[in-house]
């Protein structure tokens, strides 16, 4: 298969993916705003897990509410990267993991910027009691558990000819060694 092709592809795939895990997100948040806000928090697992709505104006913990403009642009640079940086992975079975990677970053991105845009916050409603967590949402979810995989496969499972490689093709501007075979 040509690379034009296999890279026509990987974006459809991409593209695919990324809708169902935005719909998914924007699903649960409805789910939120019809059935927990206003409500008292929906216990799941007393003292442990519950369902708390909360209209989130900052980021992860709290962090700066009300700065909607710097988070929109912010993600929007993001999204530019995450696109550029899913076109030029390698189509190899060694690297799909960090295409899915791009995918759950950028659902993620897409999904709490859709919240700043509609609603001027994000919309977070899991709340882990035990440990008095942050409120978070599936979005959330999407961001966290890809950059736990991106650390894993950095540190454990790519060798340094496989990093070489892929710092070639994502920063092609810089001199280095690796070539692809």
């Amino acid at each position: 298969m040509n690379t034009k092709k296999q890279l026509g592809m990987l974006y459809g795939l991409g593209a695919v993916l990324s809708i169902i895990l935005i719909w998914l997100d924007q699903f649960t948040k409805h789910l939120a705003v019809e059935g927990l806000r206003g409500q008292q928090p929906f216990v799941l697992l007393e003292g442990v897990f519950e369902l708390r709505y909360l209209e989130n104006q900052g980021a992860a913990f709290g962090v700066l509410q009300g700065k909607r403009m710097f988070f929109l642009v912010i993600t929007f640079l993001m999204i530019l990267l995450l696109v550029y940086t899913y076109g030029r992975i390698p189509v190899r079975r060694k690297f799909y993991a960090l295409h899915g990677i791009c995918i759950a970053l950028f659902a993620g991105a897409i999904g709490n910027c859709i919240d700043r845009i509609e609603n001027n916050y994000v919309i977070d409603f899991f709340y882990f009691s035990l440990i008095h967590f942050p409120i978070f949402n599936v979005a959330d979810i999407y961001v966290t558990c890809a950059m736990a995989l991106f650390v894993i496969l950095f540190l454990f499972y790519y060798k340094e000819d496989e990093l070489d490689l892929l710092a070639a093709r994502i920063f092609p501007w810089k001199k280095t060694e690796a070539r692809e075979s």
